[in-house]
């Protein structure tokens, strides 16, 4: 048992006894008993109607517009009252949103939850024929779009088949619903179990799948979002006075994209029950960025490991300067390469810099780890939600015991109900109330989270497995490297051989050869890439900067 499991345990159990803020009770969902937070709000209309408190203060910025709460509160009402007197929404419609990051997408989603139907936000970089894909899953009764959106869909040959009344909201027909003084939306009676969600998959492999989530699990993982925070302080009291001293009022940068839990939860939704405030970029720029943090005076950005990378790399960038407001930066998914690690704890020293573990089907809810806690064990994902069980699992589905590395499945009252109308699929990711996440990783004796790879990611070289993480890891650690994957490539000896991609640092030509002999100096032997391929054009990502292995291996792996 290290030195600090003791207080992570005492803070946790502080935080959850009886009567305190984020007290646990049993809820039976599915048949299970699960762990809940006894005052997280049962709905999401009553998470965003506590919002309403924060009246005057600012909410967003974007592109020149500043929202207090009230403004926005009184254009999504509006927009409630007519969706729910004009168009004849009813609870459960589903209500689908393509368009990117703006003020626009945040009132549409919340006037479609104040009224119970389920918003069903699409991928916003999705080309014209897969905007379609998703209209023809999600059979949505309303659809709102921007202009560059309704473009793509018009142009798609599937164009005459949408089936959908489509508000574009760049035209005239915005501004006048959510004009003021219109129908007054009556609150749509919900329980619990309610649909209040369908948010699609990244998609980073195969189709995307449209994940249903219900009134409960949106609400317990919002509140859970606070309970990290509540954490992190009580574990981080040097930090937190550091920030406390600096007298800024929390702002958010926010880059990642709303259609995603990491956008949508814990940024969007989070900042508005806590009356924070986002500042919308249009598009990701970290030049841009930089010099947004400077004039807006952000205090936190949260994105992917390669969005904070190029942030951290862009010229100019200094903590002592244009970036002084940040209190600290965070990221989501597995253990972040080691030349990052460094960079972040080297620039933000007693910061509320962290990490967490989630997954689209748990909503965003797994394991968090922030400020003190980060720093001493950055390599982790964080410690597990008290509303979550967690099982690093077996090939037979039986957990392993404590350090053993094996697949890490999640329960809890934010696992999703099923993925939209697949009932194969679903099956298949859930056993017995248990989420089989596909990822790889372990748990040490103090209770913290490792996330090795993705199952499919692991190589099998002769028996060997190799996370492909670790390696790119390492070659990340060389001076002229920007990026790197590894992937497995077929071979007739070993099963499986390790190749590598390399994105060189501008200006930089690094060797081949000089590469393989980095990785064979610190990594075993099995370990070193058979080839290194190196790249001129940066590495294809999705929306969300999740690497396109399926992509790499196409190219590089026949």
């Amino acid at each position: 048992m290290t030195a600090d499991a003791p207080r992570v345990d005492t803070a946790i159990a502080q935080l959850t006894a009886p009567g305190a803020p984020f007290e646990l009770v049993d809820v039976v969902v599915g048949g299970h008993t699960l762990k809940a937070y006894r005052h997280a709000p049962a709905t999401v209309p009553a998470l965003l109607d506590a919002a309403r408190v924060h009246g005057a203060k600012p909410f967003i910025a974007w592109q020149g517009q500043h929202w207090s709460v009230e403004r926005f509160f009184t254009a999504a009402d509006a927009l409630a009252g007519r969706m729910q007197a004009e168009l004849g929404l009813r609870p459960g419609d589903r209500v689908a949103i393509a368009m990117r990051n703006r003020p626009e997408w945040a009132i549409a989603f919340v006037a479609a939850a104040l009224v119970g139907a389920v918003p069903a936000p699409l991928n916003s970089f999705g080309l014209g024929a897969e905007l379609h894909a998703a209209l023809a899953d999600v059979e949505p009764v309303l659809l709102f779009v921007d202009r560059e959106r309704r473009e793509r869909l018009d142009a798609a040959p599937a164009a005459a088949a949408l089936r959908c009344r489509m508000v574009d909201v760049d035209t005239e027909a915005w501004p006048a619903l959510v004009a003021p003084a219109g129908p007054r939306a009556n609150a749509p009676a919900l329980a619990a179990d309610d649909p209040a969600l369908l948010l699609f998959t990244s998609g980073s492999a195969a189709r995307p799948k449209a994940v249903l989530s219900s009134q409960r699990a949106v609400c317990q993982a919002v509140f859970n979002i606070d309970f990290i925070g509540a954490l992190s302080g009580l574990t981080s009291p040097k930090a937190v006075a550091a920030l406390m001293a600096r007298g800024l009022a929390p702002a958010t940068l926010t880059v990642v994209p709303l259609f995603h839990v990491s956008g949508l939860h814990a940024q969007l939704l989070t900042n508005l029950r806590n009356g924070r405030r986002l500042v919308f970029l249009p598009r990701w720029d970290p030049r841009q960025a930089l010099q947004t943090i400077r004039d807006e005076c952000i205090t936190q950005f949260n994105a992917a490991p390669a969005m904070v990378m190029q942030l951290l790399e862009t010229p100019g960038f200094d903590p002592a300067g244009d970036a002084r407001t940040l209190g600290g930066v965070g990221f989501g998914g597995a253990g972040l390469p080691q030349r990052l690690i460094e960079q972040v704890l080297g620039m933000f020293p007693d910061s509320m810099s962290g990490i967490g573990f989630g997954l689209t089907e748990t909503n965003g809810v797994g394991s968090a780890v922030s400020g003190t806690l980060f720093a001493g064990r950055p390599n982790s994902s964080g410690v597990r939600s008290p509303i979550v069980e967690l099982r690093i699992a077996g090939g037979d589905g039986q957990a392993l015991p404590v350090g053993e590395v094996g697949e890490i499945w999640l329960r809890g009252v934010t696992v999703m109900q099923g993925y939209w109308r697949n009932a194969a699929a679903s099956a298949q990711a859930l056993v017995d109330g248990w989420l089989r996440t596909g990822d790889v990783g372990r748990v040490d004796e103090a209770g913290f989270l490792y996330v090795v790879d993705r199952l499919k990611d692991v190589i099998n070289r002769s028996g060997e497995k190799i996370a492909a993480a670790e390696v790119e890891s390492c070659l990340m650690q060389h001076p002229e490297v920007a990026e790197a994957a590894v992937i497995a490539q077929p071979d007739p000896v070993t099963g499986e051989a390790v190749v590598a991609i390399v994105v060189p640092r501008p200006g930089t030509a690094p060797d081949a050869q000089a590469l393989r002999a980095h990785v064979a100096a610190r990594l075993a032997a099995y370990k070193v890439p058979l080839r290194v391929h190196l790249r001129a054009e940066p590495m294809p990502r999705n929306a969300v900067g999740k690497l396109l292995r399926t992509e790499l291996r196409s190219a590089y792996a026949s």
